[in-house]
């Protein structure tokens, strides 16, 4: 990472050594551990084909029956 000077309020130039997000708390999920958005996932090219294939094989629903099935949530969730 460069260490590019970068001004604060008062004008004064810093620099930073590390990066404004890091990732301490991620921990390494196993392929059996569920997916989450917050943890980075690294893979061979071959493993990215293959993620995608699944999701392909997944249900898929039409863009109606997709609103359709929003708005009866959001019917439910105001009723609440």
């Amino acid at each position: 990472m460069s260490n590019k000077p970068h001004k604060t309020s008062n004008d004064t130039p810093t620099n930073l050594d590390k990066p404004a997000v890091t990732s301490e708390n991620a921990t390494v999920q196993t392929s059996s551990d569920r997916w989450n958005p917050n943890v980075p996932f690294h893979g061979t090219q071959e493993e990215w084909w293959e993620h995608f294939h699944k999701i392909e094989q997944g249900t898929f629903y039409p863009v109606e029956e997709t609103f359709q099935r929003i708005s009866q949530w959001l019917d439910n969730y105001n009723r609440q």
